[in-house]
């Protein structure tokens, strides 16, 4: 699985106008499914990311996570993040996981984050979204199980 975490000062998505999760401060968190990818991924990918310490603390140092400092995290599914242009400049998305197990695999890490204690939103899985935020920083930290990066 990989993911993209953004620090946020706010964060909102919606699905046809409708707004299906919305943050203050927190973690905006891109999650992609892979085709290695498998439930034995889920536990680590929810500890790292809830367990990041990308927050500021009082000497001004990226010391705390999103709990110590009452944030919430939103989760929008994004295949895309397997978009591979090796080839040529349109993307193959050959290395996504088929949308059912995909989905299947996103509602795991949503609820391993809350069963960690997050407080979590998240966008509507293969919904065209519109996600709005507002950058803290920025920061911006990649996240895959593979360790591909």
């Amino acid at each position: 699985m990989r993911c993209v975490v953004q620090r946020v000062s706010r964060a909102r998505v919606t699905v046809d106008g409708k707004e299906t999760g919305a943050i203050g401060k927190g973690l905006l968190v891109y999650v992609g499914v892979g085709k290695s990818d498998d439930d034995t991924h889920i536990a680590t990918l929810a500890e790292k990311v809830y367990r990041l310490r990308v927050f500021e603390d009082e000497a001004g140092k990226m010391a705390l996570d999103v709990a110590q400092v009452g944030g919430g995290v939103l989760v929008i599914s994004q295949f895309t993040l397997y978009g591979d242009v090796r080839r040529g400049r349109r993307p193959s998305f050959d290395g996504a996981l088929e949308p059912v197990e995909a989905e299947r695999l996103y509602a795991r890490f949503l609820q391993a984050l809350r069963s960690l204690g997050a407080t979590v939103a998240s966008g509507v899985f293969r919904a065209m979204m519109a996600v709005e935020s507002v950058n803290d920083g920025p920061v911006t930290i990649l996240v895959d199980t593979n360790r591909a990066f």
